[in-house]
């Protein structure tokens, strides 16, 4: 895995609200834009706007966390979560014993 892609998957999880959308999608696949926002309301009263959500959704895609298909005219959503990703928390367990005072 080069520098770039781990930057975009960390980039990607850095921010909460992109955390929460990949809790949403890990509940269900295929949620469009608006089932998006209305997973925030219903699970915790916060509402998102649809523009802010839109681009959290850029950023994961970028990244490759999720994917996306089309529903007739509707842009539909999936987590997408493949070893590659994975390699990103293998990166993070190199470091983890290391620093630590004996």
């Amino acid at each position: 895995m080069d520098d770039e892609e781990l930057d975009l998957i960390f980039k990607a999880l850095s921010d909460r609200t992109r955390r929460r959308i990949i809790h949403y999608l890990s509940k269900r696949q295929d949620q469009s834009l608006f089932e998006v926002c209305s997973a925030a309301v219903a699970e915790d009263g916060r509402a998102l706007a649809r523009q802010t959500v839109s681009q959290h959704l850029e950023v994961l895609e970028a990244a490759g966390l999720i994917k996306t298909s089309r529903k007739g005219r509707t842009k539909a959503h999936s987590l997408n979560i493949e070893q590659r990703h994975m390699k990103a928390t293998a990166w993070l367990s190199a470091y983890q014993d290391k620093g630590k005072p004996k």
